[in-house]
């Protein structure tokens, strides 16, 4: 769907963005200096080298480049590793790793042409586990993968004062939102969302919107009730940016389904 079908009232991706940030974790530069190999279960395989707290060297088949990065500690021993491509702007990657484990979760995110998949959100998100290091050393630890966990918990999260969002996790396809606090209040739709669990107490999370091209992509982490994460999408000036955001949760009800009632 294009940026042309949002209703007149309905807010671009930089009128809810500016300030959705306050309450996210910050960066590290723990990886400084750090090499990383990513061998996904797709067969890709990326080089990862940490050259500076911003920038890191990249390498994957023919392809290289140094790009920007930044990183989080969302978890102990877990990053979440946000990259944008200079030469790709529409493009951006996510990796969540576990050094302990060595597990790795990648998110590819793109923004596509409008009209390029119609009746789709504008921005794709392509999800691949894989492991860190020696892909030949098993790695420990459970294997991130699809989960159907979240289904029926209704949730809060709040990025600062001005930004309370609630979530009903509908199925395993789809979610619902409305904006509670902020320059959103009284919007709300059910966009296309994928939900993986990394580790126990710990997912990650990613929806699409139809109405507007954005998506966005959180680490939620129960044991300490934070959701730390990025948007990426088009502004109102027709740009493509990936924007920090982060949020304190508060789970507030689930409900529960009659069996051969659950939703897919």
């Amino acid at each position: 769907m294009n940026d042309q079908n949002r209703p007149a009232d309905w807010k671009h991706f930089d009128d809810f963005a500016a300030g959705i940030a306050t309450n996210r974790l910050p960066t590290t530069d723990a990886l400084r200096g750090r090499t990383f190999k990513i061998t996904l279960k797709t067969g890709r395989v990326i080089d990862l080298a940490f050259t500076a707290a911003d920038t890191v060297a990249w390498s994957e088949g023919n392809e290289a480049g140094a790009d920007w990065y930044e990183a989080l500690e969302v978890a102990p021993q877990v990053f979440f590793i946000n990259m944008t491509f200079a030469a790709r702007p529409v493009e951006d990657e996510a990796f969540i790793v576990e050094t302990k484990t060595r597990r790795v979760l990648s998110v590819r995110e793109r923004v596509r042409e409008p009209g390029e998949a119609q009746g789709e959100p504008r921005v794709a998100q392509t999800y691949a586990a894989g492991v860190l290091g020696d892909p030949a050393v098993p790695p420990t630890g459970r294997e991130p993968a699809p989960t159907r966990d979240l289904i029926g918990l209704t949730a809060h999260y709040t990025y600062s004062p001005n930004h309370v969002y609630e979530h009903i996790y509908l199925s395993s396809q789809r979610y619902a939102w409305q904006n509670l606090v902020g320059v959103q209040r009284g919007h709300g739709d059910v966009d296309l969302a994928t939900t993986w669990k990394f580790a126990d107490n710990l997912y990650v999370f990613g929806f699409r919107e139809f109405i507007i091209p954005v998506a966005s992509l959180f680490f939620y982490n129960w044991d300490t009730m934070r959701s730390t994460g990025k948007f990426l999408g088009v502004t109102s000036q027709g740009k493509v940016e990936n924007k920090p955001a982060g949020a304190f949760i508060e789970k507030k009800s689930r409900a529960v389904y009659d069996p051969g009632q659950e939703p897919v």
